[in-house]
């Protein structure tokens, strides 16, 4: 019997819609999704368990999706989870900080669902 190994992905947005739009195009993947509608909720959640993937916003309140990278990093756990920015920024300045803070990679919406199956398929299986 094959057993098919379930990823576990945190999808980090502060718009519900988009939270939505993600879930929604990976709902067939098998995959575990959680969510978190801002880099605060996002960062407490991965504080108590591991993530096999983080896609997260940056404009958000609270904490921004930058800031929320630069903090995953320096908990134990998230050192090496991957995390991909997915957001309207596409400032090949923000992309820098975004590198600096530990961003494995850049999705600009809007995004077709193709892409993010493809980038996720990459990461994760």
């Amino acid at each position: 019997k094959i057993i098919l190994l379930m990823a576990k992905i945190l999808i980090v947005d502060d718009s519900k819609s988009m939270r939505q739009m993600v879930q929604f195009t990976l709902k067939n993947s098998e995959h575990e999704l959680l969510e978190a509608d801002d880099g605060d909720v996002a960062l407490e959640l991965a504080k108590k368990q591991s993530f096999d993937l983080i896609l997260t916003d940056i404009n958000m309140p609270r904490m921004d999706g930058l800031t929320l990278t630069q903090e995953l990093r320096a908990l134990s756990g998230h050192q090496k989870t991957p995390i991909m920015i997915l957001t309207t920024e596409s400032s090949d300045e923000k992309k820098v900080i975004g590198r600096k803070y530990g961003a494995n990679g850049w999705i600009v919406k809007p995004f077709t669902p193709e892409k993010l199956l493809t980038v996720v398929k990459k990461i994760v299986g």
